[in-house]
C-alpha cells in the first residue's frame, strides 16, 4: 500500500500520486519578516522537512520552495515604528528566520524566494489576469474579480455571499465588489515600490505565492502546505488567481497543520502569549523542540508549555538513557553507529539476538505504516518508543549492563537495532548527531540586561529570557545605526560589554557571544 494524504480540497484522505512521478513540487508559505520569529513560524518548516525527507525515502525527487514575504503593510509599519528602512528590517528578521529553523533541523529546502525577487514575474501574471477578464485596474491599484471565478469558495467551503456579507470596501479602496482583492497597491510617499503598468506600486499578498511557486515548480503544484489560519483568505485567494490565469488546476494535494495552543488557546501576537524561537532555544536544546512539534500529528493543534515540554521531554530522556546503555553494552558510540534500515528477510527463529532482530523489524514496519498514513509523525514516533522495552529486556535478561560481557552475535543484533533506529530517526530530523542542550544565561546577567534594556529601550516583562533581552537590544543598536546614533549605539554594545556580552558585526547582522 502506497502513501496517502489528507486533501484539505477534497477534505478527505487521498492516493498519494504525483501529477509527474517520480518529480514532487511543495511549496510552503513562508513568514512575513516584520518580527522575530515566534514558535509558530517554525512549525510549518518542520513539518514540511519531514514529509520532504520521508518522501525522499520512499523514491520520489523533491523540489520543496518556502517563500519569504518581504514587501507588506505590516513590515512598512513596523519599520516606521523602529525608524528604520524597510531593508535594513526585513533582512535582520529574515536572518533571524533562517538561523532558527537550521537550528530546527530545517536544511531540506531547495529555494529562499522574496517577494521583492520576483516583482517582474508578480506583474506578468497579474496583467494575465487583466487580459483574461479576471481583474481590473481602479485608482492605481488592481483587484482580482471575485465574480469572474464561479468556484471561488471551493477551498474553505464559504460563498461568496457569506464572504461579501463581513466584508466591507474602505474609503480609498475602489472595489466593485467587497469580497475582491489587491493584487497590485499602489504605493503611498515613502513606501517601497516599483514601477508598473498601473503606475509605482507594490504586489499584494496572495499573488506573491502564486507567482514564486509558478516560478520556481510550475502551474501546478503537487502539494501545497500551510497552517490552518491560511486557508481563507490566502490559500482561496491563490486557488483563484493562479487557475483563472492558467486554465489548470493550482494543487493537487492541500496540506494545512494545525496551530500552536498554550493551555487549549491558540498562540497569537493580540494574545501576548508568542514566544520567539530565539528564546525558547536559549531554554532548550534544538532536537527537543523538533520532538516536540512531531510528537502530536500535523493536522490537530500542538499543545505547548512548561508542562507539555517537561512531558516530551521525559519521553526524549528515554532514548538518550537507551543510547548510554547502548554505548556501555556495545562498547561503540551511536553516533558512530551508520544509520541503516534493517532488512526484510525473515530472521531465522535460533539466530543469535533474534529478539531484538524482530524488534527493529517490526520498529520499522510500524513506523513506515505510520508515515504512509498521511504523515502520522505521532503514530511514527510511538513505533520508535514501543521497541525500547523489548530491548531493554533483551539486555537485562542477559546481564548485560551488570557485568556479562555480550557476545560478538549480541552486540551485531544490537547495532542492527540501533542502526535503524537511528535511520528512522533521521526521517524525523531527530537523532542525527548529539543533542546540544543551551547555555542559558544566569540570573545575574538576565537581571543587568533587564536594567539596560528598561534604560534604553522598555522595562521587559518577568518571564523574558536573558537571550531574548539581548536579541531586542541589538535590534534597538541596529535602528540607532541606521539613524547615525552612534553614541546610543556606542552606549549599548558597551552596557552590553560589562555585562559579558560581546557584540560583533558582520555582512549578515549581528552576533553575540558571552565574554570568558
Amino acid at each position: 500500500m502506497g502513501i496517502r494524504v489528507y486533501n484539505s480540497l477534497s477534505r478527505k484522505k487521498e492516493d498519494f500520486e504525483p501529477i509527474h512521478p517520480p518529480k514532487v513540487g511543495m511549496y510552503v508559505c513562508g513568514p512575513t519578516v516584520y518580527m522575530e520569529s515566534h514558535i509558530g513560524h517554525g512549525v510549518g518548516p518542520v513539518i514540511f522537512d519531514t514529509v520532504k525527507r520521508y518522501l525522499t525515502f520512499r523514491g520520489y525527487d523533491v523540489t520543496m520552495v518556502i517563500n519569504v514575504t518581504d514587501v507588506d503593510d505590516k513590515i512598512i509599519e513596523r519599520a516606521r515604528k523602529l525608524n528604520t528602512t524597510v531593508e535594513d528590517l526585513v533582512r535582520r528578521v529574515e536572518a533571524d528566520y533562517m538561523q532558527n529553523i537550521r537550528k530546527l533541523g530545517v536544511v531540506n529546502v531547495d529555494h529562499f524566494p522574496r517577494a521583492t525577487e520576483c516583482i517582474p514575474q508578480i506583474i506578468e501574471l497579474v496583467q494575465k489576469l487583466i487580459d483574461r477578464g479576471h481583474a481590473y485596474e481602479a485608482g492605481g491599484d488592481v483587484y482580482f474579480d471575485v465574480s469572474s471565478f464561479p468556484t471561488y469558495g471551493k477551498l474553505s467551503g464559504r460563498s461568496v455571499e457569506e464572504m461579501e456579507a463581513g466584508a466591507r470596501i474602505a474609503p480609498r479602496e475602489h472595489k466593485r465588489h467587497p469580497a475582491d482583492f489587491a493584487l497590485w497597491k499602489a504605493s503611498k510617499a515613502g513606501e517601497p515600490a516599483w514601477d508598473s503598468p498601473w503606475g509605482k506600486g507594490r504586489p499584494g499578498w496572495h499573488i506573491e505565492c502564486s507567482a514564486m511557486s509558478m516560478h520556481y515548480i510550475g502551474e501546478e503544484l503537487d502539494i501545497h502546505g500551510g497552517g490552518l489560519d491560511l486557508i481563507f483568505p490566502h490559500h482561496e485567494n491563490e486557488v483563484a488567481q493562479s487557475e483563472a490565469a492558467t486554465g489548470k488546476p493550482f494543487v493537487k494535494y492541500w496540506m494545512h497543520n494545525g496551530l500552536m495552543q498554550l493551555a487549549g488557546d491558540k498562540m497569537s501576537k493580540s494574545k501576548g502569549n508568542l514566544v520567539t524561537i530565539t528564546e525558547l532555544l536559549s531554554e532548550h536544546s534544538a532536537e527537543l523542540i523538533r520532538f516536540l512539534l512531531l510528537s502530536t500529528h500535523y493536522r490537530r493543534p500542538i499543545d505547548f508549555g512548561p508542562e507539555r515540554i517537561a512531558e516530551v521531554n521525559r519521553g526524549l530522556q528515554a532514548f538518550y538513557r537507551f543510547f548510554e546503555r547502548f554505548e556501555r553494552v556495545t562498547g561503540e558510540a551511536v553516533y558512530d553507529v551508520t544509520a541503516k534500515l534493517i532488512g526484510e528477510e525473515k530472521v531465522a527463529d535460533d539466530a543469535p539476538g533474534v529478539e531484538v532482530l524482530k524488534e527493529a523489524q517490526r520498529m520499522r514496519d510500524e513506523f513506515i505504516r505510520a508515515m504512509d498514513d498521511d504523515f502520522n509523525t505521532a503514530a511514527a514516533v510511538a513505533s520508535l518508543f514501543e521497541s525500547l522495552p523489548a530491548v531493554n529486556r533483551f539486555m537485562d535478561e542477559r546481564g548485560l549492563d551488570q557485568g556479562a560481557r555480550a557476545s560478538e552475535a549480541e552486540r551485531e543484533a544490537l547495532q542492527g537495532f540501533m542502526a535503524t533506529l537511528r535511520a528512522l530517526g533521521a526521517l524525523l530530523g531527530i537523532f542525527e548527531k548529539p543533542a546540544v542542550e543551551p547555555e542559558a544565561l544566569d540570573e545575574l546577567t538576565t537581571a543587568r540586561l533587564r536594567e539596560i534594556a528598561a534604560a534604553l529601550i522598555e522595562k521587559a516583562g518577568a518571564s523574558t529570557s536573558g537571550q531574548e533581552l539581548v536579541e531586542r537590544l541589538i535590534e534597538r543598536r541596529a535602528a540607532a545605526r541606521k539613524q547615525k546614533d552612534f553614541k546610543t549605539a556606542d552606549e549599548i554594545r558597551e552596557k552590553l560589554h560589562g555585562a559579558g556580552i560581546l557584540l560583533e558585526d558582520r555582512a549578515g547582522g549581528t552576533t553575540w557571544s558571552r565574554s570568558t
